[in-house]
Parts: C-alpha cells; sequence; structure tokens
C-alpha cells in the first residue's frame, strides 16, 4: 500500500503566496487577475491564422513546420475565405 499526501497532511514547503519557496521548491500559481490583462488587440491576420491552426488541429490535421508557408498565405486572404476554409474543414469531422 502507497501513502498518499492526505495521510501526511499538507507540504509546508507549497504553502504561502510565493511562487518558489526558501528551499528552491515551486507550486502552481493562482490564476491571473482578468483585470491586470493588457489591452492590446490582436491583428486579424493574426487571429485568422490562430483560428486555421485551431481548425486543422480539431480536423485531425496538425500543422506542420512546413505548412507555414501555406497558412501564411492563406491568412493573409480576406476574411470571409477564411471563414469557408474553417467551415470545410469543420464538415470533415
Amino acid at each position: 500500500m502507497t501513502a498518499t499526501a492526505f495521510e501526511y497532511g499538507p507540504n509546508p514547503a507549497f504553502a504561502g503566496p510565493r511562487a518558489v519557496d526558501d528551499l528552491g521548491g515551486d507550486y502552481l500559481l493562482a490564476p491571473p487577475d482578468p483585470a491586470a490583462r493588457l489591452n492590446a488587440g490582436i491583428d486579424p491576420r493574426d487571429r485568422r491564422r490562430l483560428d486555421l491552426h485551431a481548425a486543422l488541429t480539431a480536423a485531425g490535421i496538425p500543422p506542420r513546420p512546413e505548412d507555414r508557408e501555406a497558412i501564411e498565405s492563406l491568412s493573409a486572404l480576406s476574411g470571409s475565405i477564411n471563414s469557408t476554409i474553417q467551415r470545410w474543414l469543420h464538415h470533415t469531422l
């Protein structure tokens, strides 16, 4: 039988508001505060590129490094063309 973390109680090295304790250990940080986020918008071309990556991956076609030029070229096309490509990919599922 193996011991669980509950049998020994909380680990004091992972307690407190610090990301790294005095002994050099670390633990998961709290999620970021949405109010502290930057108000930087994303370029429409970059948004289309990310959406195309996501659509390809969801369709079971993970983009390869050699696909980068094709994805960049498709992302440069209008939003309506990009939406059509994504619709085609979603119908392959």
